[in-house]
Order: C-alpha cells, then sequence, then structure tokens
C-alpha cells in the first residue's frame, strides 16, 4: 500500500475517536440534526478504520507466516514434523496474501472521494433527437430498458411528463426514479444514445440511424434546493392532450412553469388536479436548473482535464446500440457486449459496472496525485 493512503488511512482512525467523544457529549444528544449528522459520519468512517485495523492486523501475521516458512525451509534435513508444519505456515502465507490484497483493493475504492448526491433519487429525461419518428419509438424503448433496470433491482418509477408521438414513441418524456443510490448508478447514462437499425417504418430494408438524448438529474435535496423568485416563473395552465376521457378536454389541469431567467421548461399533464401537476412541473424545474449549474461547473473542468466518461453533456454521444449485429458499444470506456437484446430488457448491469469502475480508475488516479503532492 501506498504511503499517502496509509496516511489518510490513519487519519480515519484518529477521526473515529473523535467521533465517539462527540457522540457522548450531552449538549450534541440534545441536538438530533447535529447528533443524526454525526452519526451517519460515523457509521461511515467506522466503515474504513475497522477494515483498516485488519489489514494491518493481516499485514502482522503475514510477516509472521513467512517467517515460520522461511525458518522451516532453512531446517536441514527436513523432519516429517517440519513439512507438516511447512505447509501448513505456506498455506497460512497464501491465505493472509490473498486477504490482504483484498482489504487493500477495498480500502482504496472506500477512500475514494464520494458525491452526496450519489444516493439521491433521480429524474431520467429522454428526448427524441435526429430520426423523426424512429427516433421517438427509440426513445420508447430506452424507456421501457430503464424501467425493466429499475423493476429489477426494487427501484419505484413514477412518470412525470411526457409527450407521446403518433406511432407510440416518445418525443420526451420524464420519469421520477425512487431507491437506493439511484442517480449514482445512472448518473453516467448523460448524453447522445445512437441506434443503428432497420425500423418498422422502412418498407425496403434499410438501416437507418437515428439519436436520443438521455439526462439523468438528481432530485434536488428539499432542505438545499435553489430558491427561486415566484416573479421569475411564468405559469401556464391549458387542456391536456392525449388519452384520459372527456375529463382531459374539459379542464385546464396540464401546467407549464417556465423559469425566464434561464428559459428552462417543465411541464406535466398526467394528473387531473392543476395542483398536483403543478407540484410535479416544479420538482422537474429545479432539477432541471440544478443540472444545468452543475453542467457548466464540469464543462469548466473539462477544460482543464477531459475526464473519461465525459461531462454528460447532451451532446456527448456516449453509445450506439447496433441491432444487426446485436451489438452496444459505450464509446467512452471501449466497451463492446454482443447482448443487445438482453440488455434492452433492462440487463444493464454489466454496462454500469463497466462505468462505475472506470470512473473509480479516474478518482485513484486524481487520489494518488493529491497524495504524492501532499
Amino acid at each position: 500500500m501506498k504511503p499517502f493512503m496509509q496516511t489518510q488511512l490513519e487519519r480515519y482512525a484518529v477521526r473515529l475517536a473523535e467521533l465517539d467523544f462527540l457522540l457522548a457529549r450531552e449538549d450534541i444528544l440534545k441536538d438530533m440534526q447535529q447528533f443524526m449528522g454525526l452519526s451517519r459520519e460515523h457509521a461511515e468512517v467506522a466503515v474504513i478504520a475497522s477494515r483498516w485495523l485488519r489489514y494491518q492486523s493481516a499485514q502482522a501475521e503475514l510477516l509472521q507466516a513467512r517467517a515460520l516458512v522461511t525458518e522451516s525451509t532453512v531446517s536441514t534435513p527436513l523432519q516429517p514434523d517440519d513439512a507438516d508444519m511447512l505447509a501448513m505456515a505456506q498455506a497460512e502465507v497464501d491465505s493472509l496474501e490473498a486477504e490482504t490484497e483484498q482489504l487493500d483493493a477495498e480500502l482504496q475504492r472506500l477512500l475514494l472521494p464520494k458525491d452526496p448526491e450519489d444516493a439521491r433519487n433521480a429524474y431520467l429525461e429522454i428526448r427524441a433527437g435526429t430520426g423523426g419518428d424512429e427516433s421517438a419509438l427509440f426513445a420508447a424503448d430506452l424507456l421501457r430498458m430503464y424501467m425493466r433496470y429499475a423493476e429489477k433491482v426494487g427501484w419505484k418509477c413514477e412518470i412525470m411528463s411526457e409527450s407521446a408521438s403518433e406511432l407510440g414513441g416518445f418525443k420526451e418524456v420524464v420519469v421520477r426514479m425512487e431507491g437506493e443510490k439511484v442517480y449514482g448508478a445512472l448518473r453516467f447514462e448523460s448524453g447522445g444514445h445512437r441506434v443503428q437499425r432497420v425500423p418498422t417504418t422502412e418498407s425496403q430494408g434499410r438501416i437507418h440511424t437515428s439519436a436520443c438524448t438521455v439526462a439523468v438529474m438528481p432530485e434536488p435535496d428539499p432542505h438545499q434546493s435553489i430558491e427561486i423568485n415566484p416573479a421569475d416563473l411564468r405559469i401556464d395552465t391549458y387542456r391536456a392532450s392525449g388519452a384520459g376521457g372527456q375529463h382531459i378536454n374539459k379542464t385546464d389541469s396540464a401546467v407549464r412553469v417556465t423559469h425566464l431567467p434561464t428559459g428552462i421548461v417543465a411541464e406535466c399533464q398526467d394528473d387531473r388536479s392543476q395542483h398536483r401537476n403543478k407540484a410535479k412541473a416544479m420538482q422537474v424545474l429545479l432539477a432541471r436548473i440544478q443540472e444545468k449549474d452543475r453542467l457548466e461547473r464540469s464543462l469548466k473542468e473539462a477544460a482543464t482535464r477531459k475526464g473519461l466518461i465525459g461531462s454528460g453533456d447532451r451532446s456527448d454521444r456516449i453509445r450506439t446500440y447496433n441491432f444487426p449485429q446485436g451489438r452496444l458499444s459505450d464509446h467512452r470506456i471501449n466497451l463492446t457486449l454482443y447482448k443487445l437484446s438482453q440488455i434492452m430488457e433492462g440487463d444493464l448491469k454489466e454496462v454500469l459496472t463497466a462505468l462505475q469502475h472506470a470512473r473509480e480508475s479516474e478518482l485513484m488516479q486524481d487520489l494518488e496525485i493529491g497524495g504524492l503532492v501532499v
């Protein structure tokens, strides 16, 4: 293990002792908000500190086992008991080497900086791009893929707004996904998604290329969300379109909210209640404004150092879905999988895991550079 990592891990052991002291103080016990915050930090720090303690212990045991192997090896001639002892000591060395290697890798991951937004729920927005009706149909396929994955991992999905196309696709659709670490799992899905296939509308069997854009936005923290001046909002109501019976045609239940300074718009027409539609539209609007700020910061950082995963800008073409070849290619990490039919059914684990590992490698390089500088 590199010295800079050992230095950081020692700090966790010190911090754990500090947290134990703070959580026992009477004034902090009376302040529930502060107590809960420190308790969450204690849980995170305790995991790292305990792994570090076991790593040190395993290293000490490994040195002893190696010394025993060396001692048994130089013993001449080897007696039967010595041979048995040597075999046992070598097996102990092999076991401890495997454990320390595993703990080393685990500690490296635990030391990586964590984005607090990774734990949040998320809004998934899919927009049809170039390709007309085929692009809208592909948007529907992407929505189905993500919702199938959400179902597999136990997330809840709620469609916040949708704009259907004539052939059953979507010009735009926004879904709220609720569950464990939704944003952290899907954050690298933002960008341009390209499809190559023979459209259902193609009579001569020619392969067409079309595209959609995906944006994944963390749900804003209600306690830390951006303050919006009501004077900066324009709220329009109108009659909802699409299926819904006579009610939809008789009431102005659909709501469109425009943030005038940025021009960002969010709308919702899925509920019969105008008030609930307005509340949903405001949630999406806040997420879009926050995402705009995040993207601007990300682009500034990218001007200095372009990350492997990219900025999440819609203009980034991140992935190609080639149906004739049954191939998915993620261009950011040179990942190619020939299991497109399974992926479109929600089998996204391999793709998402590969992206997470690529990000971890980036962060580890940054951490190492920072450690060397320190």
